[in-house]
């Protein structure tokens, strides 16, 4: 499962759509907040990575707050907290933790915060579970299996290295999760300081992700299924190797156009709220169908994972992306698969090589 965030920071067609409205000025700053209606406020955390901050959001919940996401689990973080609580925050409880999936941008500090104010975590099941069995890997050695899995992406034996030496730094970025967990599922109603929200599930960037949505007045906490500038990271990953991550994103999407109306407000977790959300979401829709018709087209010729970078990246592919890179090449190339438009044979020394149907020609 991944255990990166929101993108790899290499898109190369699902970016910004035009005929969004943003109504907010700008975002805040460190410690501050912006009132996006009189119960909701949005803050921001730094991140030390490329995507440099994640979006979170206080939602007034009786004499206290609800909190959506939590920024990774460094003491820097835990500072910025220390500041909106005291400040922005009223300094008022924190009522309950509501995760909309399982990325250490997300949970990092979910535990912290719950047992700083003897407060439930609220999540999906798949979203914990997930959360959970990769919190489990830490200090493990790597598993041959995943080595295998990069190496028939293509990846040498410096690359596999590194792999080995990186595996299980999920659980760094998160401190301990509670031992139990509220659980919230698509369809259902989440009353938050005498509101509804409706909980609306999307997958593809991770198993179970949810998005809540205030109906009476449109607000949509979006997580990052629905971001404004940049496209979600969708990978495959070795503890699935066939699974078609692509498939389940792009029937979430269209279904986000059904069940979303238009005139919402999308509070995401990177960038700033927008308008739009229908616009958006074809534009994400668009932007990967339009990866998929280069990859055809480079698949001419027999590539490996690791060939087919530059048909679906804007920019170079760098150590610090190239799992994600990686995962979200093979998404495409098995959404690819099951739909009998390109074709998979492994050499002898483990390595797969694609083609597209009908250009078989041997590697």
């Amino acid at each position: 499962m991944a255990e990166g965030v929101a993108g790899t920071g290499l898109d190369g067609g699902a970016r910004g759509a035009r005929g969004l409205v943003y109504p907010f000025s700008g975002p805040p700053g460190r410690g501050e907040a912006v009132e996006i209606a009189p119960d909701v406020r949005w803050m921001r955390l730094a991140m030390p990575i490329a995507l440099n901050h994640i979006n979170v959001y206080a939602v007034r919940d009786g004499e206290g707050w609800a909190v959506v996401d939590t920024g990774l689990n460094l003491p820097a973080s835990r500072d910025e907290w220390d500041l909106l609580l005291a400040g922005p925050l009223d300094g008022r409880p924190v009522t309950r933790v509501i995760c909309t999936h399982m990325h250490p941008d997300h949970i990092g500090l979910a535990g912290w915060l719950c047992r700083r104010f003897s407060a439930p975590l609220v999540m999906t099941r798949l979203e914990y579970v997930t959360a959970r069995m990769l919190i489990a890997d830490t200090g493990r050695p790597a598993p041959e299996e995943g080595a295998a899995f990069y190496r028939a992406a293509g990846w040498n034996e410096a690359q596999l290295e590194s792999y080995r030496t990186s595996y299980g730094g999920f659980g760094k970025a998160v401190s301990e999760l509670p031992a139990g967990f509220v659980r919230i599922g698509d369809g259902d109603r989440l009353p938050i300081g005498g509101r509804e929200w409706r909980v609306v599930v999307g997958e593809g960037h991770s198993p179970e992700h949810v998005c809540l949505w205030r109906e009476d007045d449109g607000l949509v906490l979006g997580g990052d299924q629905i971001l404004p500038r940049i496209s979600s990271n969708v990978s495959v990953w070795p503890t699935e190797p066939d699974a078609d991550p692509l498939g389940d994103w792009l029937a979430s999407l269209e279904r986000m156009k059904q069940v979303l109306r238009d005139d919402v407000l999308v509070l995401p977790s990177h960038g700033e709220p927008f308008r739009g959300v229908h616009t958006r979401l074809d534009a994400l829709i668009r932007g990967h169908r339009t990866s998929l018709r280069r990859l055809e087209r480079a698949l001419a010729r027999p590539c490996r994972a690791v060939d087919v970078f530059a048909a679906l990246f804007a920019r170079p592919v760098g150590d610090g992306v190239r799992g994600m890179a990686t995962g979200e090449s093979l998404a495409h190339l098995n959404y690819l698969l099951r739909r009998g438009r390109a074709v998979r044979r492994r050499g002898a020394d483990g390595v797969d090589w694609w083609t597209a149907a009908g250009k078989e020609t041997g590697a």
